[in-house]
């Protein structure tokens, strides 16, 4: 983490002229990133801003909270979304082709859980920050290229990731079968899981850039770091990492509102940022580590793909996208 950057003074960096008419959807919008990026988007001008969360009733106050912060009626609204199942994410998916168009989809929601837990069969972080986050990015793709050739524009799908994704070295190259069945056994490290997600979010997010050219889709796939902020994620934390992250929280946190502006500018970003790691508002693949890039790293990227593809398929949601 660059800690003088965590002192930023980010920019908002859409304009009502970007933002209005528009239909946005951000995932895991009830609190944090994105409830904020939510309300940006709502005090912009958006026609329609949809809060993609798991419970309704936390959504519906947080809509609530945005139509009072902004005095914007029948703008905000709650549609249910479980990352955990994988049928709700299907479900989430076929109702997308009920709206007339997507300006943005910004997946935000995600978990760092602490203990081992299962979901859809695989380790609830890997089914929730990757399996059920690029399913529901595979599924939306028809419906936002439908709106990107519909209305003239360019449509953005943007995953929110971390640099901690480049913390962890050398763990997804030692496995040797199926990542997520080898991630998945009982008495695996949770330690680095969540990092591991995010590298795990980053590759796929690149591999689906390659195979989804902007060039074609007029649809941009990006992926953003929000920095380390004060947040929720962390509440699963207890004893002396509670401790720790309430410290660094304090001391170098970004507030919800400010990381939240790096969510604004990836979904508005351009065809210039497609398949590119985003932080600070702006496009720095630079900083992404050459082991992602090399030959190592993009057999790496491979495999990643091809077991997602692999688990999707045995789970019974098979995926059809174009081949590289």
């Amino acid at each position: 983490m660059n800690i003088s950057s965590q002192f930023k003074t980010l920019p908002l960096v859409p304009t009502r002229s970007d933002v209005k008419g528009g239909t946005y959807i951000v995932t895991g919008s009830n609190t944090g990133l994105g409830f904020q990026a939510a309300k940006h988007f709502v005090k912009l001008g958006a026609d329609r801003v949809i809060l993609a969360v798991r419970s309704l009733e936390k959504g519906n106050a947080a809509v609530t909270a945005i139509r009072n912060e902004t005095g914007r009626d029948n703008v905000a609204e709650v549609w249910e979304l479980d990352l955990a199942s994988l049928g709700s994410v299907e479900a989430f998916a076929k109702k997308l082709d009920t709206l007339d168009r997507i300006d943005a989809l910004i997946e935000n929601a995600s978990v760092a859980m602490l203990d081992f837990t299962l979901a859809e069969g695989f380790e609830t972080t890997l089914t929730v920050n990757v399996l059920g986050t690029m399913l529901l990015a595979i599924r939306a793709m028809p419906k936002l290229q439908q709106s990107a050739k519909k209305f003239g524009i360019k449509v953005h799908l943007t995953v929110i990731g971390s640099e901690v994704a480049f913390i962890p070295k050398g763990i997804l190259e030692s496995t040797k079968s199926n990542i997520f069945d080898t991630l998945s056994e009982s008495d695996t490290v949770m330690g680095p899981r969540y990092p591991l997600s995010k590298q795990l979010q980053l590759y796929a997010v690149r591999e689906l850039a390659a195979r989804f050219p902007v060039s074609q889709t007029n649809v941009v796939v990006n992926f953003v770091n929000p920095g380390f902020c004060r947040t929720e994620l962390s509440r699963q934390a207890t004893g002396l990492f509670k401790v720790r992250f309430a410290v660094m929280k304090t001391l170098v946190g970004r507030t919800a509102e400010m990381g939240s502006r790096t969510l604004m500018h990836g979904a508005v970003a351009g065809v210039q940022s497609h398949g590119k790691f985003l932080s600070d508002c702006e496009i720095m693949d630079s900083k992404v580590p050459d082991w992602v890039y090399n030959a190592s790293g993009s057999q790496v990227q491979e495999r990643v793909w091809a077991d997602l593809v692999k688990i999707l398929d045995i789970k019974g949601h098979p995926i059809d996208v174009p081949k590289l």
